[in-house]
């Protein structure tokens, strides 16, 4: 009965706003092989997830210190590691336009420089983080009390070598999407996570490594991911495969339409998360308590974006592909029903996380109540409004960028992040003497602002000239 009025309800969306054709006409992708795309990389996402949120619940056990610690290098961690996911990305999208195109020489080839790009990000970025980690904690942290310093200099040391595995990971990771072969990147997940929980099991609690042991369980974790995906890329059977032994050049041809994407990508995750570290400052300037509030309700609020991340990942797959075959309404078609199914998926999934957030904040049994309490308030701000925000904000962004239009996302998500959520952050924390509640509730506005921006965007058919595409089916 639920299904039923939810169907219902989508075509009557569907119909309001004209934004499908005829169904029957495009096959590129059919809700069977959509399904098929999703549920694999729904389990990857979630396993993913629960590789980094292991170690902040399994280093509860040791204080708020440790827990403090884990959040405010992750949030650093996460904020480079978009970057270069976002830089893949923009490769993985120009692969699956040309798969979309039939060119699958040139396919390879993209796939190939694409592992190269994200081989000498992860180098460059450990060399530089290992130089400057004093500067960079004390730039965007500040004066922190004297075990949550140490914590964080012991983790961020040892998280820093993984930063080559993750970025090869991640380009490989993206081509796999591309064949639609996500099966097999939420197998390697699976197998990630097990290392890292068994590995956090032994060296935080057997060896008394602290936070020490949970940096290097995920490090070994993702060093395993790593090597195993990298084996599976030289697999001639598949339409996309790396020839190692021809070795690997850099070709500007491909860097350049690679970049053309990822560059535009990159800058607007990178300045978003940047934005985010440096709101997480104020945060941190209110004390112990709030960083921790702030590390549980990230913790929980990860779980409940997993539904909107994996359409923000399927939809380079669809889009792409649809693009690279040139036609508009069939572009249209596709962006209309990967919307529905990120709502629909959204809003069910938020449903379930909203019943375990009683069971999961238990697992923080170590923090005090009011701390606890607080995490509760930002959870029902971010997945109560997100419900009715989050895929219009993010999953939309990302159907334009798969579409070529990656300068104008920039520039809205760039600006919505300084103006708005920093802005915002800072004014409204003068005002009700919090600022993790602050930095949430301004995080509701410019979630507003990129909706609004992006809608815009779609309505003046601006990415119909950039994706190139032909006006009859």
């Amino acid at each position: 009965m639920i299904t039923a009025y939810i169907r219902s309800g989508y075509k009557k969306i569907r119909k309001k706003l004209r934004f499908l054709g005829d169904s029957k006409k495009y096959t590129l992708f059919t809700s069977k092989d959509i399904f098929r795309l999703i549920i694999p990389l729904f389990f990857e996402q979630l396993l993913f997830i629960l590789v980094g949120s292991a170690d902040t619940l399994m280093v509860a056990g040791l204080g708020e210190a440790s827990i403090s610690a884990v959040s405010l290098v992750d949030m650093f961690n996460n904020c480079v590691a978009s970057v270069a996911f976002s830089i893949t990305t923009g490769g993985a999208v120009v692969t699956s336009q040309y798969l979309g195109a039939k060119h699958f020489v040139r396919a390879r080839e993209c796939a190939k420089q694409l592992l190269v790009v994200a081989l000498a990000m992860g180098v460059a970025v450990f060399v530089v983080g290992e130089f400057f980690m004093a500067d960079v904690v004390r730039l965007l942290y500040g004066k922190l009390a004297p075990d949550v310093n140490e914590a964080v200099h012991s983790y961020f040391r040892i998280t820093l070598v993984s930063f080559p595995f993750i970025a090869l990971y991640g380009g490989c990771a993206a081509l796999f999407r591309v064949m639609n072969r996500t099966k097999v990147t939420m197998y390697i997940s699976l197998v990630s996570n097990i290392v890292n929980v068994i590995g956090n099991a032994l060296l935080i609690y057997l060896f008394k490594m602290g936070v020490a042991g949970a940096a290097a369980a995920t490090l070994f974790a993702r060093f395993v991911a790593m090597l195993i995906i990298i084996c599976m890329m030289s697999d001639r059977s598949k339409s996309i495969y790396i020839d190692f032994k021809k070795g690997f050049r850099l070709s500007l041809q491909f860097v350049k339409k690679m970049l053309y994407i990822g560059i535009p990508s990159g800058i607007e995750n990178g300045v978003f998360q940047f934005g985010r570290v440096l709101v997480l400052g104020l945060i941190a300037s209110y004390g112990t308590r709030e960083i921790a509030a702030n590390a549980v309700a990230n913790t929980v609020d990860m779980f409940g974006c997993i539904c909107g991340s994996v359409c923000c990942l399927a939809v380079v797959t669809v889009i792409g592909r649809a693009v690279g075959a040139g036609i508009e309404e069939q572009v249209r078609y596709y962006v209309a029903k990967m919307m529905g199914w990120a709502y629909i998926g959204h809003i069910l999934w938020n449903i379930f996380v909203f019943a375990l957030t009683p069971f999961i904040l238990m697992c923080f049994s170590k923090i005090d109540v009011e701390t606890r309490q607080l995490a509760f308030y930002l959870i029902l701000i971010h997945n109560g409004l997100g419900m009715i925000m989050w895929p219009s904000s993010f999953v939309f962004p990302c159907i334009l960028r798969s579409m070529n239009d990656v300068r104008y996302t920039m520039v809205v998500s760039v600006g919505s992040m300084f103006i708005v959520r920093l802005g915002f952050s800072y004014l409204i924390a003068g005002w009700i003497h919090s600022g993790v509640l602050a930095v949430w509730i301004a995080m509701v506005f410019d979630w507003l602002v990129r909706i609004i921006g992006f809608y815009l965007r779609y309505r003046s058919g601006a990415w119909v000239e950039l994706a190139k595409l032909k006006k009859k089916a």
